[in-house]
């Protein structure tokens, strides 16, 4: 377990500037109840030894809703999870070539309560694209909670658990000066 000593604006610093490298972040103008939005959008294409014999044309996005809440309770947790689904899923133009959509939540929280905690492991969301012919779409939660340290993920927004983790530890770290 990790202990995070810092307030909510600083970890949400943290980890938008973790995103910055490859995403496309936005703070202003941020649907609400979110307080920032990030997209990735990847295109690839496969041949067959020449490009004049092009096999599939890949597509993957992923829409990242980021929250904060003082207090994260069990209701509040079901609606910033179905509004960032809903969202994220309004702006998925399945076709061919279409590999996945992702929809990833990271709420930061100054407190989560109990029954809250416990669902964040459950909540599970999924999506296939004419029998995923033309794609899928997973559901990622992360959970900061910054009173115990702990940063509670779902099992597809596991993996992103320690890039999460590692931008926190990354934005308590004092800023070194010009002269240190």
């Amino acid at each position: 377990m990790c202990v995070y000593n810092m307030e909510s604006n600083g970890a949400l610093q943290a980890i938008l500037r973790s995103y910055r490298e490859y995403y496309a972040v936005r703070q202003d103008g941020a649907l609400p109840p979110f307080v920032a939005e990030a997209e990735f959008h990847a295109h690839g294409e496969q041949y067959y030894l020449v490009r004049a014999a092009k096999i599939a044309d890949i597509d993957s996005n992923e829409y990242v809703f980021f929250a904060q809440e003082n207090e994260l309770d069990l209701p509040r947790l079901q609606f910033l999870q179905e509004a960032a689904w809903n969202e994220g899923l309004s702006r998925v133009h399945p076709q061919p070539g279409h590999r996945n959509s992702d929809v990833t939540l990271i709420i930061i929280a100054g407190a989560v309560q109990h029954d809250a905690a416990r669902a964040v492991r459950k909540l599970s969301r999924y999506k296939s694209y004419r029998l995923s012919f033309w794609g899928w779409s997973h559901f990622r939660l992360l959970v900061c909670d910054l009173s115990s340290g702990k940063v509670l993920a779902n099992r597809m927004g596991s993996g992103l658990r320690r890039t999460v983790e590692a931008a926190l530890r990354q934005g308590e770290a004092p800023a070194r000066t010009a002269e240190g």
